[in-house]
């Protein structure tokens, strides 16, 4: 069932969102070779605890870390170690989910490691314009699938696929809520877009084939099944009155780079 929030509970969620994009900023500071993807995570627990947050993937369905961290062809799902080290080139995803005064935030930012060859430099740009197409279609009287195919035709126009296994969510009393928000599917299509409606909108962009397979080690980690790479942007927006209300901001890494 899709649970509608009220204003104040929106605002709530808001300030779980913010929370998320100062945790990104701050973790992305620390982003240059050499580092390995257990001291991102360590840095971005010490942040979320310190601000009053509670890093909602830690322990979630088991998995072990505060954010979700994905080098290269690992779409999602990446678990930080002590073992994965940050190269010059590389692109890494870096998803955080977290709960405060009992709401829930959900944003994800691909980061450049260094300089990055042009291919990665344009796959990062095409997934984010893909994100905030989505997001221009999450207004009221609209349908899901009108998200689905604005991601899914950007993407596809520019070469790239989406991945079919993963999608968005609706998002802000728990991590994943009703509805699903594909990366791709029909105008017109799948649940109305109601006011106070909140969802989490997550392109997940590869630059080769969409399909994709998951580790058999861990169950969690995510990759492409061409080797290729993949990025991945995320916001939580909320349908209001008068169009999308992003709740979450990329602002504060913007600032930091």
């Amino acid at each position: 069932m899709i649970q509608l929030k009220t204003k104040e509970e929106i605002e709530l969620i808001r300030k779980s969102a913010r929370l998320v994009g100062m945790t990104l900023a701050e973790v992305g500071r620390h982003v240059r070779p050499g580092i390995t993807t257990a001291y991102l995570d360590h840095i971005g627990e010490q942040f979320i605890r310190d601000n009053g947050g509670v890093p909602l993937c830690k322990g979630y369905e088991g998995f072990p870390a505060a954010l979700c961290i994905s080098v290269n062809d690992v779409v999602v799902h990446g678990i930080p170690s002590e073992n994965v080290f940050l190269n010059e080139g590389d692109i890494v995803s870096l998803d955080c989910v977290i709960g405060l005064n009992g709401y829930v935030g959900d944003s994800a930012y691909t980061f450049a490691v260094g300089e990055v060859s042009p291919e990665k430099q344009r796959l990062m740009k095409v997934t984010r314009e893909a994100l905030y197409l989505g997001l221009e279609r999450c207004r009221q009287g609209n349908r899901v699938g009108d998200i689905s195919h604005a991601v899914q035709m950007h993407c596809e126009k520019n070469g790239y696929s989406v991945v079919r296994e993963l999608c968005g969510h609706g998002v802000g009393f728990k991590m994943h809520e009703s509805p699903n928000v594909p990366n791709y599917g029909t105008p017109g299509t799948g649940p109305l877009l109601k006011e106070g409606m909140v969802i989490a909108v997550e392109p997940m962009v590869n630059a080769g084939s969409k399909n994709v397979k998951f580790s058999k080690e861990d169950g969690w980690t995510c990759r492409t099944k061409d080797g290729k790479p993949a990025a991945h942007f995320e916001h939580t927006v909320a349908i209001g009155p008068n169009g999308p209300d992003i709740l979450s901001t990329f602002d504060y890494i913007e600032k930091a780079s």
